[in-house]
């Protein structure tokens, strides 16, 4: 049995990737996929972590959680996804770094140890995501110095947290995407995570397109897709950065501007620093980075 573990990262789909699988558990399980909801296994993949701390599950272990994740007989690939596997969003922050903690991607490892595993994990610029993050544990403006204090933004790197999952689990390729590109590349990244080929006609490609695309460029793209369905990926890229550009909502940058000192000219330079990690992250070893 293959494992694939999706990652996270907070503030990147929200979950929208679990829900698009789950919606597709049908097709998915007659192709060797499960795809279990959350309250099967989050809890009890955390308590297994915690009480382990690394050391490989023995197979009395990994049976008992297999007993409790799964609903039928062990598929051929298990599909399990959390963006706080391997930390809660409170400590997702500290010393210039995005997921200090990212070593703990090896607890998770080890629950599976005799299975081969596979990572994912979207990333996402940090000049939206540290605001992301601090609206979600703060209210209001007031409290942002203090949380901000002691981190320089512009040292802010996925870089650094990819190295370190790939340093704790060498033997586990990741595939990385971009938050930014996520519409794009849904359909794939679902593909990707399911361990299926594009002849697997998976349902919900378009899911994470409601929240940058207006109601009416995304009726006016169903009807094109349905009048004209795209040969591949390349094309139903083409096709919907072609709606995306008449139809695009608002530049989510525009949104985290009113917090104390993160100004246009920080988040300009922010996402270029981001631009180029990204340029990194495609040569790290072990690492895929899907584009669109």
């Amino acid at each position: 049995m293959d494992v694939a573990l999706h990652l996270g990262a907070h503030f990147t789909d929200s979950d929208r990737l679990l829900r698009s699988l789950l919606r597709n558990r049908g097709p998915l399980g007659e192709l060797g996929v499960a795809v279990p909801g959350p309250g099967r296994y989050r809890d009890v993949l955390q308590e297994v972590m915690l009480k382990l701390r690394g050391a490989p599950a023995s197979a009395d272990t990994r049976d008992v959680v297999l007993e409790t994740v799964l609903e039928s007989d062990e598929p051929e690939r298990l599909v399990l996804s959390n963006p706080s596997f391997i930390s809660m969003p409170a400590a997702s922050l500290a010393e210039n770094r995005i997921y200090p903690k990212a070593h703990k991607a090896a607890w998770l490892r080890n629950i599976f140890p005799d299975s081969p595993m596979a990572l994912f994990l979207s990333v996402r610029n940090p000049a939206t995501w540290v605001p992301a993050l601090y609206h979600h544990l703060h209210k209001g403006p007031d409290a942002f110095g203090d949380f901000i204090a002691g981190v320089d933004p512009l040292a802010l790197r996925w870089s650094d947290t990819v190295r370190d999952i790939r340093a704790a689990c060498p033997d586990c390729p990741l595939t990385v995407w971009a938050h930014e590109d996520t519409p794009l590349l849904w359909g794939e990244i679902m593909r990707s995570v399911g361990g299926v080929s594009e002849e697997a006609g998976l349902h919900g490609g378009f899911d994470m397109l409601r929240e940058i695309i207006t109601p009416e460029g995304l009726r006016r793209l169903r009807a094109y897709t349905k009048a004209h369905p795209p040969a591949n990926d390349m094309t139903r890229r083409r096709v919907i950065g072609a709606f995306l550009s008449k139809f695009a909502v608002e530049d989510e940058l525009d949104e985290v501007l009113d917090l104390p000192g993160w100004t246009p000219e920080l988040a300009a330079r922010m996402t270029e620093t981001y631009e180029q990690d990204l340029d990194l992250i495609e040569a790290l070893p072990g690492v895929r980075l899907l584009i669109p």
